[in-house]
Parts: structure tokens; sequence; C-alpha cells
């Protein structure tokens, strides 16, 4: 989506079909392993690419947007990036531009390879686990555009320096400005384990007030004041499972209890976890134990 947006050809499909487009060294400045300038209208990532088409790329691209909101696929995840966010994709990465959008900002463009192991090393290049999405606060938000703004500088000056020098100076520029990038994602990252941390630890203490009688993630969420989507990950990330599955887990363990610890017939059992109707609660149970509530009694008998 760069005014020298890359034209290159695409080097074939993996084996699910998706396409994988190589960095466009041939259109670089100078050739060199790296491209920046702004994102404008009418311009598509590779001819042979619709911009509503899934593709991965073999290279990294980092946006800097001005404008939003901008909706964008990374690995089948979508994302809204506002004026201020940046979106970092890794190579490998499938992704999808939204037709429905304006791409407003900068754009680098990085081959792999293109910085040294060292440099690739500290900056976090291939850290696959860190978000995509990042918000800078303003002081931060100054820093990368200046940074970025400088690199652009080195980036279109091919006169005053030999092309050797040109591309080590360009190197460092894009080093100085990587570690920002870098810092900011792996600060983005603690923040959103924290946030998923105190997420999840809230979600746990309500589910065990009130999974007698709610079982209802949306209730949760409502309650709690986050989003389903927000509860899903904080889930996920702490437990593996969805908010449904953690509930119905601490629902079935209850079950389990009951029946094992007391004398309560069935339908009670079931009422006392939120089932009035006991043919709903021993479907339920026979769902997640392959047993029935009184076959399950049966065998601790």
């Amino acid at each position: 989506m760069a005014d020298r947006s890359p034209q290159g050809v695409g080097r074939g499909t993996d084996g699910d079909g998706i396409r994988t487009f190589p960095f466009p060294t041939e259109l670089a400045v100078g050739g060199v392993g790296m491209q920046v300038g702004p994102m404008g209208e009418d311009r598509t990532w590779h001819a042979d690419a619709p911009l509503d088409r899934v593709h991965r790329i073999d290279f990294h691209v980092v946006m800097l947007f001005t404008e939003g909101p901008v909706r964008h696929m990374i690995d089948f995840a979508e994302y809204e990036a506002g004026a201020g966010d940046v979106l970092w994709i890794r190579p490998g990465q499938v992704h999808r531009f939204s037709r429905t959008s304006r791409y407003r900002g900068t754009v680098l463009t990085m081959q792999p390879g293109f910085l040294p192991r060292s440099t690739v090393e500290a900056t976090g290049l291939y850290r696959y686990d860190l978000p995509p999405l990042l918000h800078p606060d303003p002081a931060q938000r100054t820093a990368l555009r200046d940074s970025l703004a400088q690199l652009g500088r080195e980036y279109e000056d091919t006169e005053t320096l030999p092309l050797s020098l040109h591309t080590a100076v360009l190197r460092h520029s894009l080093t100085a400005f990587l570690l920002r990038l870098a810092h900011l994602a792996a600060s983005s990252a603690e923040a959103n384990r924290s946030q998923a941390d105190t997420t999840f630890t809230l979600f746990r203490d309500a589910v065990e007030r009130g999974f007698h009688s709610n079982h209802s993630v949306n209730a949760y969420a409502d309650a709690l004041g986050y989003s389903r989507r927000t509860l899903v990950r904080a889930v996920r990330a702490a437990t593996g499972q969805t908010p449904k599955g953690f509930i119905d887990k601490r629902v079935i363990l209850e079950a389990k209890r009951l029946l094992a610890h007391t004398d309560m017939p069935i339908g009670r059992v079931g009422a006392a976890i939120g089932f009035p109707d006991a043919a709903n609660f021993s479907k339920f149970f026979h769902l997640h134990t392959g047993v029935t509530p009184v076959g399950f009694r049966a065998e601790l008998s």
C-alpha cells in the first residue's frame, strides 16, 4: 500500500493453496532489502494479489497509520487500527487488506537477511508471540514517527554516499527504529498478559459465585464489563479453554461432587446447579462425561 508498492510475481502456493509473495528487491531504491514510503489510494500489494485476497508474504511489513479505523486480517484474526497505531506483519503470516478501509500513513517493508543476526535477535524480528497491533502512547508515537521519517530520508538519499555506505546507514537507521518498535511490542505483550490475568481472575471468581444458576458467557461478560471477545482471549490464554468450556467444567465438577457425596435425587442435583429440568441435566451430564448421572453414581457404589 505504499507509493512504491511491490508489484512482484508470486512465488507460488503453499500446501493450503495460499499464495506467498517475495520481497521485490528490484523495486527498492538502489536495490536494497527494504522500502519505506507513504500509503495511499489505488495501491495494491501485488498486481496479482487483490486487496481482499488472503495471501502470505516472506518479508516484514510495518504500517504506521495517520488515519483510522483500518480493519486488517492477520493470521485469520481481525484487527482494527486507529490513527497513531502500528501493525507489524512478520514473514510467513497470512494477511488480507480491507477494501472498505482507507490506508493512510507510512509503510516499511524489509527483506529477511537485510539486518545482521545480532540485530535480528535484539529487535525480536521473529517473535511471533508478540501482538501485531500496537498502540503507542503520544511520546512513543512521536519517537516512532521521527525515527521512521529519518529512515525515509536516508532511504531516498542515494546521492551523497556510495551504495555500500548508503546501505550501512540504512541498516543503522532501520535498527534504531526497530529497537523502539520491539520495545513497544514487548511492553504491549506484557500489558496484555497482565490484563488477561486480571480479566481471567475476575471471571473465575464470578463463575465460582454464580455457576449454580448462571451458565451464560454473555451474562458474565456484561456483569464484568468486558466484551465477549476480550473474555475469550483472557480465558484461553490462562486455561486453553473457552469461557463456556470453563463454566461447563465447573458445573460438571459440582454435579459430580453432589452425586458422589450426597443422596440427593438426580432432579435436585440438577436444580442445585441450574438445571430445573432433570432431563436437561441428564443430557448435559452425559454429553460432558459419557455417562448418565445415575450411571455415574452407580459406578461409585
